[in-house]
């Protein structure tokens, strides 16, 4: 990378934080007041455990493209399993280098991956149970899942080793950041069960709604932002594409965002008689998901339909999940990142062009077994890590903290001391 490139590529690294503060603040916004303040630290203390642990020991197991790590020959292919860098990020340049800017993305990545479960573990996951829980996602399962897809493991070598496209591509973390976290935020609902209210004896849920529906618009603006340097940056890292196709990254990002709310708006406005505000919320951000693969490979338009696509795919899946399995998702997490990023990795199998050769029907078996991974692999190992986890350290706090809130129960003040915060006037069992 020349010195421009560089600049370019620091600068929408820098922006990515906003992704993270948009997603904090859409989920504080999106349950009751009593329990905001705690929604926002325990926000902070993933970030922050987050980019701790990658820095102890994460970037050692995920390592950089090319550099040393575990490979087995099966069936006389490589698969290169695991990194072997040093821990404490010894020995590595931090100088600027496309290796020292990776580093730095991947440190505010893996902060937005840990993020993501909070959203559904809302109101009721204690805080020191949340941070273990984001220990192990940014120490284990994220850098596992990084290695093989940002790092030149063995999804990455799809193409070379069998030929398949340019093998797993997921340029801006679509499968990485959101589905490796969607799938967490699934398995801590599960462990976790429904608010206390949250479903009648009859089995039907009860609306509980959030506090704070500007705090959630609001984050989407921040988010959208968020995401054009974080799908931008990784494109130029992680696939190699050239600075002048971030104009293409930063429309396609904004058209898809856009397709998944107005989407979830038509969807709304024709089913209920009025648009809802916090899904629509959900599919703006649906759509930034479903883009962040492979926004830098497709057109606009292809990039305006996968949005369209991921908003619709919001909605229903939001009601699959709460009428059909009884999971309790405050944020719609689980529907947003995880559905809306698998989504998002088929549709870069689908509507990609690449200037390179590879693509077409290759590709997407390559996503294909990208997702096939997430969903047989990483859920399996994220819901047995935490299963076991809650063994150890107490996931859910008692009746008593639930009808206080957590703001009280375990921080000791509200966020908003002045007014009157929400009881139990909804979800009543």
């Amino acid at each position: 990378m020349n010195e421009a490139s560089t600049a370019l590529c620091f600068l929408c690294i820098l922006l990515a934080p906003l992704a993270t503060a948009g997603l904090a603040l859409i989920n504080a916004g999106l349950i009751r007041s009593r329990s905001a303040a705690h929604s926002m630290l325990s926000s902070l203390g993933a970030v922050a455990i987050g980019a701790g642990v990658f820095f102890v020991w994460g970037f050692a197991l995920q390592g950089s493209s090319g550099g040393p790590a575990h490979t087995v020959w099966i069936g006389g292919k490589p698969w290169d399993l695991l990194a072997a860098a040093p821990m404490f990020l010894r020995g590595v340049a931090l100088d600027g280098s496309p290796t020292s800017m990776a580093i730095l993305l991947e440190t505010i990545a893996v902060g937005l991956a840990v993020l993501i479960p909070l959203g559904a573990g809302a109101e009721r996951w204690r805080f020191g149970a949340s941070c273990a829980s984001a220990v192990v996602l940014a120490g284990g399962v994220w850098p596992l899942f990084a290695h093989w897809s940002w790092s030149g493991g063995w999804l990455a070598q799809l193409g070379l080793n069998y030929g398949l496209g340019r093998g797993f591509v997921d340029a801006g973390g679509a499968g990485t950041i959101h589905v490796v976290g969607g799938l967490t935020a699934l398995s801590v609902a599960w462990i976790l069960g429904p608010r206390r209210g949250r479903y009648a004896l009859h089995g039907m849920p009860t609306a509980i709604p959030g506090h704070n529906a500007v705090f959630v618009l609001f984050g989407c603006f921040l988010a959208w932002v968020g995401w054009i340097g974080l799908n931008a940056a990784g494109a130029m890292l992680f696939a190699g594409v050239e600075p002048g196709r971030v104009v293409l990254v930063a429309i396609n990002t904004t058209l898809a965002a856009a397709g998944g709310a107005l989407a979830v708006v038509a969807i709304t406005r024709v089913r209920f008689g009025k648009p809802d505000a916090s899904l629509s919320a959900n599919g703006w951000v649906g759509g930034l998901v479903a883009c962040s693969a492979g926004a830098a490979f497709m057109t606009p338009i292809a990039a305006m339909v996968t949005g369209i696509v991921a908003g619709a795919l919001v909605i229903f899946a939001v009601e699959l999940l709460e009428l059909r399995l009884s999971v309790d998702d405050p944020a719609g997490a689980v529907s947003v990142h995880a559905v809306g990023g698998v989504w998002g990795l088929v549709a870069l199998g689908m509507f990609g062009h690449f200037p390179m050769a590879g693509g077409g029907g290759d590709q997407w078996v390559a996503q294909m077994v990208g997702v096939a991974t997430l969903v047989g692999f990483v859920l399996p190992l994220t819901y047995g890590a935490n299963k076991l986890l809650s063994r150890i350290v107490p996931y859910r706090v008692g009746v008593e903290g639930e009808r206080q809130g957590l703001d009280l129960f375990e921080l000791g003040a509200g966020a908003y001391p002045d007014f009157v915060t929400h009881r139990d006037e909804f979800g009543q069992r």
